[in-house]
């Protein structure tokens, strides 16, 4: 079918009253190092976290009465929360379908939020069909996450705030799942301003729209974990692959590194938290897998911030080993008293901040009267670090070995 700019403003009326308008924030870091003007549309700020919220809420403005007995979805996580957060402000009964091992933070939000949480299967489409056959089992609205016309057209509303706040917006790049986001944007954008450029960015372990572009309809693409769970559709939609192939320009795909660094270039950067799903926009960037537009404004949609604390921790200590600012040190030091405290001396004078230290008797070949000792050090970057670790050999301690 197809989606007009009217139903987008249609659908974006009907949420007016509880959608906050995301800023537009600058970047001179991005900005500098792209050569050209970069803004980020920060999605991530969005009631829920997410900009899913607006698509739930057109959809129960668009079921009306239908809903009365309640709804129910299948999500990753973002949808489930916005559904939930739309039914709570509509005084509607909500149940969300979420896979196993879906994020902590997703889940207990979404509960939170009033909705009640199954778990079931192990990939958002199992949890999708398991909605839709608890829809028609229990009398519920069914809010399908991406491949639905109200959906999309609530969705589309970020095209509109963008088109406002950005008057000389030249190419806009967003993440791509199942496509409704893309999908409603690009409608809304190219329908005001057909010169707009509207690029998607999915991650190159799932890249079903790429795939389904290429089939002319579409197709399923297994893959494993990635840190970006809110893209990691199996398969698109049919009505979202035949938007996207009508209204959207190109489709680029970013690897997992890329969203790990994009994920901390936005959190030291931006002062951000931003999801992997969130940060691909920027991947693309950084990565130079994507150049931003030679003239205007290209503006990078970061499309949520729900991650676990955990996941960004070790994304970010895992960033700090990269930079040479974190050293982990394993050398053999002599059993007795005083042997380690002349060891943290040294590194203490060449000013490596210790982090962590544990002595380590098993799993080594080492004389009766010797220890294994791993200090977890902080250094200020790569230079740093090789200071460090010149000193600890010079300094004679056997077999010492650096990790990075």
């Amino acid at each position: 079918m197809a989606l007009s700019l009217d139903d987008v403003r249609r659908a974006t009326a009907a949420g007016a009253e509880v959608i906050r308008e995301t800023p537009v924030l600058s970047t001179r870091t991005l900005t500098e190092r792209t050569g050209s003007t970069v803004a980020l549309k920060a999605e991530n700020l969005q009631r829920t976290g997410s900009f899913k919220l607006r698509g739930a809420l057109a959809k129960i403005a668009a079921l009306g009465e239908r809903c009365t007995a309640g709804v129910v979805c299948g999500s990753a996580g973002n949808h489930a929360q916005a559904l939930a957060y739309a039914a709570r402000a509509r005084g509607v009964a909500c149940e969300v379908f979420m896979p196993n091992g879906a994020p902590v933070a997703k889940l207990e939000a979404a509960t939170g939020l009033g909705a009640t949480v199954r778990l079931v299967g192990s990939t958002v489409e199992d949890a999708v069909a398991a909605a839709s056959a608890r829809a028609q089992e229990g009398g519920l609205a069914f809010a399908h996450p991406f491949d639905d016309p109200d959906v999309i057209a609530g969705q589309g509303g970020l095209g509109l705030e963008l088109a406002r706040q950005v008057p000389g917006v030249a190419r806009v790049i967003v993440p791509i799942g199942g496509g409704g986001l893309i999908s409603g944007t690009a409608v809304a954008l190219k329908s005001e301003r057909p010169e707009v450029q509207v690029i998607g960015v999915q991650m190159r372990e799932r890249a079903t729209i790429a795939a389904s572009l290429r089939a002319g309809a579409p197709v399923a693409v297994d893959s494993g974990l990635t840190i970006a769970d809110g893209i990691a559709v199996k398969r698109p939609g049919a009505l979202t692959l035949s938007l996207i192939e009508r209204w959207v320009d190109e489709v680029v795909l970013v690897s997992e590194d890329e969203v790990a660094e994009a994920m901390v270039f936005l959190l030291e950067r931006a002062k951000l938290v931003v999801e992997g799903a969130g940060a691909v926009a920027v991947a693309a960037l950084l990565g130079g897998v994507l150049p931003p537009a030679p003239s205007g404004t290209t503006v990078a949609v970061l499309s949520g911030g729900n991650v676990d604390p955990g996941l960004l921790a070790e994304i970010a200590r895992r960033h700090e080993s990269q930079a040479g600012r974190r050293l982990v040190l394993l050398a053999t030091i002599a059993d007795r008293p005083g042997s380690l405290a002349l060891l943290l001396s040294l590194v203490g004078e060449r000013g490596a901040n210790l982090l962590d230290v544990e002595h380590l008797r098993e799993g080594f070949e080492l004389h009766v009267r010797e220890t294994a000792v791993q200090l977890v050090l902080e250094t200020r970057g790569t230079e740093h670090a090789d200071q460090v670790e010149r000193a600890v050999r010079e300094a004679g301690y056997p077999a010492p070995q650096i990790q990075r």
